[in-house]
């Protein structure tokens, strides 16, 4: 759980800033994007394996360029 306590004399809106800045930190965001709709796992693993073979593609495209 991501906690912020105001400081005193710190305006609301840059505690709001250390607020947002933690969960983004935290990957909180990106972690509820994730889990806002059901994915299959037939499709979890299509798009994992495809992730991958970006990945390795990417990198054996930078090791020809070296």
């Amino acid at each position: 759980m991501i906690r912020v306590e105001a400081r005193s004399g710190e305006p609301l809106e840059k505690t709001l800033k250390r607020f947002k800045k933690a969960c983004e930190k935290e990957g909180l965001a990106k972690d509820i994007k994730k889990n806002a709709y059901y994915e299959k796992p037939s499709d979890k693993m299509r798009r994992r394996q495809r992730n991958s073979l970006k990945r390795i593609s990417r990198e054996t495209r930078e090791r020809r360029e070296r």
